[in-house]
């Protein structure tokens, strides 16, 4: 099922009602299509799910994966209320904070709160170049590549998002298919560092 703006901004909201009647809180932090169609980067309108990358506390980022109990509790609650899959909510890009995000990645986050007991940092344009351009690279091509596209991003920019998904996968085979698929975007022959 792909979720609109408006459905995704429901859930969301419904989670922040969830999460204040278990007594609980908590600052997600979104990138991909949801994060995309809410900061109204891209003129696509649906996504099929809200991609949590990490959760924010006091102490910074903090690995989401595996999302917290009383956040699955509170999100189930929601996919059955409204009748979406489970996976509306998820930690699937959770691994990329394990190998570092993009240098000045939390001072470009954008907040929305959702009521008193949810938060959702979404991540900002440059950033979801770099998240981009990693999956198409990876993925050849897809809706990846369509929202790349869609982000219009400078020749400098994916140069710099290059560098950083060589820090995600240092493997000669993704390189040939990274400079594959900048030679697709017009960018031959760029400097990707070691």
């Amino acid at each position: 099922m792909e979720l609109s703006r408006e459905h995704t901004e429901a859930l969301l909201s419904a989670l922040d009602e969830q999460l204040a009647s278990r007594g609980e809180r908590f600052e997600l932090v979104v990138i991909g299509g949801s994060a995309l169609i809410a900061l109204r980067l891209v003129a696509r309108t649906a996504t099929k799910d809200v991609d949590v990358v990490a959760l924010r506390t006091e102490r910074g980022l903090e690995q989401a994966k595996p999302l917290p109990p009383t956040l699955v509790a509170a999100r189930d609650k929601v996919a059955r209320d409204f009748e979406v899959s489970e996976g509306w909510l998820n930690a699937d890009p959770a691994d990329l904070l394990r190998w570092g995000l993009p240098d000045g990645f939390v001072d470009r986050l954008t907040p929305r709160r959702y009521g008193d007991h949810l938060v959702v940092h979404f991540a900002a344009r440059l950033d979801q170049i770099h998240f981009k351009l990693y999956a198409a690279a990876d993925q050849q091509g897809g809706r990846h590549e369509d929202d790349l596209r869609a982000l219009d991003p400078t020749e400098d920019e994916l140069v710099l998002a290059a560098r950083w998904t060589r820090t995600q996968d240092p493997s000669e085979g993704f390189l040939l298919m990274l400079r594959a698929k900048l030679a697709d975007l017009g960018v031959v022959d760029a400097d990707l560092g070691a």
